[in-house]
């Protein structure tokens, strides 16, 4: 079987994988001294990808800095003492920074990608937000717990299709093989990740090379879904 490594595939590449070509593992790739540069930052996503409410909190900042910690407060509806505690976790992973030269202080955040074209893995703020919404979604939370997060990042890529006119609600159950009613459920819940990542993340277009300016949705703020400067990130 010919691997194809050109574009994502819509099912999230949780079948069976073909192995990358061996010289992509050459001895410079392999240096221990490699490897460890590039660890922090498979730690730093790995620690999101198991705190969707850390993740939430990494978002908002992304999307929405610069921003005061009183504001992710209120946006999002978590106490003062649960804010600086999320805050002081991404300052020391390295993912906002903190100017604490003016009052209150004020926090950025650089989007993250990594892209993995063997297996095919894509993390972006986009898939983050899609994470993060288990935490104010039931619907995104039962998928996540019944399916897992890799197939969570397979509905998203389906929905985006969806959206783009490419695929039906059966093909994306039948693609990530889960019910048509959950299909249905998930690609819907997922529409704030969407109309919010394709307005704010700059790397959309690595989740959707091929349809990112093609989806049927509507503008940041004509859906209850989508945040505001004033409003919670998942509403």
């Amino acid at each position: 079987m010919t691997a194809d490594h050109d574009g994502v595939r819509s099912d999230g590449g949780i079948d069976a994988l073909d192995p990358p070509p061996r010289d992509v593992m050459d001895e410079e790739t392999l240096k221990p001294e490699t490897l460890a540069r590039n660890a922090p930052r498979l730690e730093t996503v790995v620690q999101l990808l198991n705190n969707p409410a850390l993740a939430r909190v990494y978002v908002y900042v992304c999307y929405w800095g610069p921003v005061a910690p009183p504001e992710i407060m209120e946006a999002l509806d978590i106490s003062k003492s649960t804010t600086y505690e999320y805050v002081d976790r991404l300052v020391d992973l390295g993912l906002v920074d903190r100017d604490d030269s003016t009052r209150p202080q004020q926090l950025t955040a650089d989007p993250i990608v990594i892209v993995e074209q063997y297996a095919p893995i894509v993390i972006t703020p986009t898939v983050l937000h899609a994470l993060a919404l288990q935490e104010v979604d039931e619907d995104v939370a039962y998928f996540i717990d019944r399916y897992g997060i890799g197939k969570l990042i397979a509905a998203l890529r389906g929905a985006g299709l969806h959206f783009a006119g490419k695929t039906t609600q059966r093909m994306v159950a039948a693609d990530i093989d889960v019910r048509e009613t959950e299909a249905m459920m998930i690609i819907y819940a997922l529409k704030p990740a969407l109309v919010v990542g394709r307005d704010h993340d700059p790397f959309f277009e690595y989740l959707f090379p091929d349809v990112d300016d093609e989806m049927d949705l509507p503008d940041l703020d004509e859906i209850s879904d989508a945040p505001t400067r004033s409003s919670d990130l998942d509403r």
